[in-house]
């Protein structure tokens, strides 16, 4: 038995609409992402990852300052938006080695602090 030629296209037009609806379904709903879309999501959990670690050394570092109590109060008396800019501004979140603070970093420490008591 040979497949007649007919057959044969019609198989390859058919494998090729399956590749096809394949590809769009799984770039919609499956999950599939593009090498740079998967580059940029790794760099973002990344900068997650290391705010995350360096928030608390943050706190902390807050917590050596010796006029802490005040500069809380000063803190949480400024618009959310500004908060961040007091934190970098007092050195909390600026990092051993570092020239300066680090922008998420602060933003993350304003955050925490801000829900602190005092």
């Amino acid at each position: 038995m040979s497949m007649e030629r007919k057959d044969v296209k019609s198989g390859l037009w058919g494998a090729a609409g399956g590749a096809i609806a394949l590809t769009i379904v799984g770039f919609t709903w499956g999950g599939w992402v593009a090498e740079s879309k998967a580059h940029s999501m790794a760099a973002e959990a990344a900068e997650t990852a290391v705010v995350d670690r360096l928030a608390p050394i943050c706190v902390a570092q807050y917590g050596r300052d010796p006029d802490k109590a005040e500069k809380l109060k000063a803190m949480k008396g400024k618009k959310s938006w500004n908060r961040a800019d007091y934190v970098g501004e007092q050195g909390w979140s600026t990092m051993t080695g570092e020239k300066g603070p680090d922008s998420q970093v602060s933003r993350k420490c304003a955050e925490i602090l801000s829900e602190l008591n005092g």
